[in-house]
This record gives C-alpha cells, sequence and structure tokens, in this order.
C-alpha cells in the first residue's frame, strides 16, 4: 500500500480553477500519480469551496459538485478534539498559523508521509512528515 499524502488547500484550488496553468497541470499531474494515496480532511474541503465560491473560480453549484466528487473518491478524515490539540502544540512549537497548523496535525494524526504545500516550509520534517512544494 501506497504511503499516504494529504494536498493543501491553495494546490486544490488550482487544479480546479485551472489557474495559473503551470500549477494547475503541475498539481494534475500530483493526483494523477498519488490517487489512491490521497487523504483530504472536512477543513480542507471547507475551504475549497469557500475559495472557489468567494474568488467566483467556479458557480456554487460547480463548487458543490467539486466537494460531493472529492468526498466520494478521496478518502475524508474529520476534524476532532484531538487534532484541535495536536494543532495548538504545532501551532506554538513551529509558529504556523492555526489553520496550517491543523492541516499538519490532521496529517500527521492520519499518519501522512507527505503534506503538499507550498505555504509551509519545503522539506521541512514534523515528526515523521515531511512538507513538500511541488512547485
Amino acid at each position: 500500500m501506497e504511503d499516504k499524502v494529504t494536498i493543501d488547500t491553495n494546490l486544490w484550488v488550482y487544479l480546479y480553477a485551472k489557474h495559473p496553468l503551470d500549477k494547475y497541470l503541475k498539481v494534475r499531474e500530483l493526483v494523477s500519480d498519488r490517487f489512491e494515496a490521497i487523504l483530504v480532511s472536512t477543513q480542507i474541503v471547507g475551504e475549497l469551496y469557500h475559495v472557489l465560491t468567494r474568488k467566483k473560480f467556479t458557480t456554487q453549484a460547480q463548487a458543490k459538485q467539486i466537494v460531493l466528487d472529492i468526498v466520494a473518491n478521496f478518502l475524508v478524515v474529520e476534524i476532532d478534539t484531538a487534532k484541535v490539540v495536536k494543532a495548538v502544540q504545532i501551532n506554538s512549537r513551529y509558529g504556523y498559523s492555526y489553520w496550517d497548523s491543523l492541516v499538519v496535525a490532521t496529517a500527521l494524526i492520519a499518519d501522512c508521509s507527505i503534506l503538499y504545500s507550498e505555504d509551509l516550509q519545503h522539506n521541512q520534517v514534523i515528526e515523521k512528515m515531511r512538507i513538500v512544494n511541488p512547485f
């Protein structure tokens, strides 16, 4: 079985907004290559819906369908108390925002080996998980 990975919200936005083109193509390749291993949190799904509709990358109906497709095709992990507590610890130790810390905490608790993000420190290892900027 392939190691689990998490893809941060902004990368999903590039995929569904199809802009900028170079980032869209890179994320599309990443999702295609790692499809079976991708884990998505309810936080990321919610943030994606918010960004797609707020910035008018898609209609509300299109964004709703994207959410339905994601939850039907990927392992979705819910945010719970343990993840919130872990996020606070990560925030305190590493200085990431609470929301970024929650993404990290969720991926760690779900035993992901890689978190793909362009917002966090490339190649940083937190516990046993590596942060990778795919660009």
